[in-house]
């Protein structure tokens, strides 16, 4: 495990943790790590679970499947971030959704009664594992707060303005690049992606966007009437 330290520094969940501390608490936490390939099922719908994953190389989606098969991307989550939390700690262990390895990944999981449930000395650092886990959820909820906006969108071309502008606001700059290829995007905007790709050429004619792949340039403020 102290291969992965440097990157653990840097999750969220350890956030004013010093290095020092960093071992002690993980031999309390007693992490499990598993490596999957891409495609891979991390964990099922319907499953019942305990634990929650951190990635430490690679990437994890959260699906949700409806009954006819048909899939949307709810979250990519990648190197350094968690996934599974709110579920495992959850009183209703039926998993809603699957989450699957988008690419070949390690992913570190960590028992949630092991922080609910901490150590008899409850060290300082276990009550800080405790406040970082409370912020993590928190802000987790206002991302699904701002998903269901988005995807609350009328149109494909407002989803796709919506989407790139919230990307644009996150990376700090007008050039970005989005974690999906054209597909995923699709599944994360919940539309079809044959007209998605329509609109993305529109736009691009239009000067409002540049693209290749999955590196996107917003070129000039688009109006309040679209």
């Amino acid at each position: 495990m102290k291969k992965y330290t440097e990157l653990l520094i840097t999750v969220p969940l350890f956030k004013d943790i010093k290095v020092s501390d960093l071992q002690p608490l993980l031999a309390c936490l007693s992490p499990k790590l598993e490596r999957y390939e891409k495609n891979d099922i991390v964990f099922m719908s319907g499953d019942s679970i305990n634990s929650f994953g951190i990635v430490l190389s690679g990437q994890v989606q959260v699906i949700l499947e409806d009954f006819y098969g048909n899939r949307s991307i709810l979250a990519q989550v990648g190197k350094g971030n968690l996934f599974g939390e709110a579920f495992a700690f959850a009183e209703n262990k039926s998993l809603p959704v699957s989450i699957i390895a988008a690419a070949e990944s390690e992913l570190l999981f960590i028992d949630s009664r092991r922080i609910t449930s901490p150590c008899s000395n409850l060290c300082i650092y276990h009550r800080q594992l405790i406040q970082n886990m409370m912020n993590i959820l928190a802000l987790k909820n206002i991302t699904l707060t701002q998903k269901i906006e988005l995807v609350s969108k009328r149109t494909t071309r407002e989803k796709l303005l919506a989407y790139l502008s919230y990307e644009a606001q996150k990376a700090g700059k007008s050039s970005f690049r989005i974690p999906f290829d054209r597909q995923g995007l699709a599944d994360y905007l919940a539309v079809d992606r044959s007209a998605m790709s329509a609109v993305l050429s529109n736009l691009k004619k239009e000067g409002i966007i540049n693209f290749h792949k999955n590196k996107f340039e917003l070129l000039k403020q688009r109006k309040k009437s679209l």
